[in-house]
């Protein structure tokens, strides 16, 4: 059982994100998070948004992606601390369901250009815009 418990042990290590040293939201535009070893990501109030992990992010399916659009110009409001663990964002279009863990903050910081890359990629597939809709 003991082996067990080392096997699980070292491969949840593995995978673990370093610690969060820094937590800076710099409102409206972005959250500024620092991890050890000197990692630092400055994240776009667009990015996070659009990365939010609410299930009810307003998320529209186009041909089985799921795409949000017209977010370019979101802001975040404020932050609320959750525990010791994450906090969850305010965004100023009033969307506030999803908390940021630091590990997420940290795969969102170091996957950025990415998954950034794919998100425009996918938008331009379908048509779609990161602007939001013109007003009429």
């Amino acid at each position: 059982m003991n082996v067990i418990r080392r096997g699980v042990r070292s491969i949840h290590t593995a995978v673990d994100s370093p610690r969060l040293t820094r937590f800076a939201l710099q409102p409206p535009k972005f959250v500024e998070v620092e991890f050890e070893k000197g990692s630092l990501y400055k994240l776009s109030a667009e990015y996070l948004r659009i990365y939010s992990p609410a299930v009810d992010s307003k998320i529209r399916s186009i041909c089985g992606e799921k795409v949000i659009t017209g977010r370019r110009h979101v802001g975040i409001m404020s932050a609320e601390p959750i525990g010791n663990y994450g906090v969850r964002l305010l965004f100023d279009d009033l969307h506030k369901t999803g908390i940021f863990t630091w590990d997420y903050f940290y795969h969102l910081g170091s996957n950025k250009f990415t998954l950034m890359r794919n998100y425009v990629r996918t938008l331009k597939k379908h048509g779609l815009s990161r602007d939001p809709p013109r007003r009429r």
